[in-house]
């Protein structure tokens, strides 16, 4: 379930590679794109935050 998490994280930092380099070259759509994909990301680090406490809180066999 964790792995799964930063597997997302990792899919979502890959993807906007291309973009992220077009908007430091000062293409306005691609810098949209990039601030919806750290929007993403946020979220994703916030969902991976979550399953590691509850991870962790369960007690082990």
């Amino acid at each position: 379930m964790i792995l799964d998490h930063y597997a997302k994280i990792q899919k979502i930092v890959n993807d906007a590679k291309d973009d992220i380099e077009k908007a430091a070259g000062g293409n306005k759509a691609a810098g949209t794109r990039v601030r919806t994909a750290m929007q993403d990301l946020k979220n994703a680090a916030q969902e991976m935050r979550a399953a590691i406490l509850s991870a962790r809180e369960q007690p082990k066999p």
